[in-house]
């Protein structure tokens, strides 16, 4: 199972390598890390995907609240909240027949079409890991040339934050 942590941090060089660098003394294996800039100046939003089964969240959110550069941790694993990835996909589309089916599979996904080359097609894909996982296992026969993931964001759904305004351990 995956729990999945959203981690407000200062916007401050090496912070990431703080955060990574905590992960790897524990010796917890991150499944994802995204990391971008939030609506409020100086503040960087990570989302950080841990295998729950073989770490313990509640320990890492603890480990987290000690470094000086987070200011709040929340787990959206049980949270209402939309979590979603992002998948570039280049395929070998040398006929036109192939072309054409591939471009079906693609519009079946809801996916689209980003460039298109002699012999190949890029596809972008945004959506949750079972979607992606299932457009990539049904583009393998014709030929995944290369591929990247730009691992899960997530956001609480309705009014509220996912992380709210109160810090530290007890407002998560």
């Amino acid at each position: 199972m995956q729990s999945t942590l959203v981690v407000l941090v200062e916007d401050k060089p090496g912070v990431l390598n703080r955060v990574a660098s905590l992960f790897r003394r524990r010796a917890y294996n991150i499944e994802s890390l995204s990391v971008g800039h939030t609506q409020q100046p100086g503040v960087s939003r990570m989302t950080i995907v841990v295998d729950s089964t073989h770490t313990n969240v509640e320990m890492v959110v603890q480990n987290l609240y000690k470094l000086v550069s987070v200011i709040q941790v929340h787990n959206v694993t049980d949270t209402p909240a939309v979590m979603r990835d992002l998948a570039l996909i280049k395929i070998s589309a040398d006929g036109g027949a192939s072309r054409a089916e591939i471009m079906q599979i693609v519009e079946t996904f809801r996916a689209r079409v980003v460039d298109v080359g002699l012999k190949t097609l890029m596809v972008e894909v945004t959506g949750t890991d079972d979607k992606i996982n299932g457009l990539v296992d049904v583009l393998r026969p014709y030929g995944i040339v290369e591929m990247v993931r730009t691992g899960r964001v997530a956001m609480a759904r309705g009014t509220g934050a996912s992380v709210g305004d109160s810090a530290g351990p007890e407002g998560s």
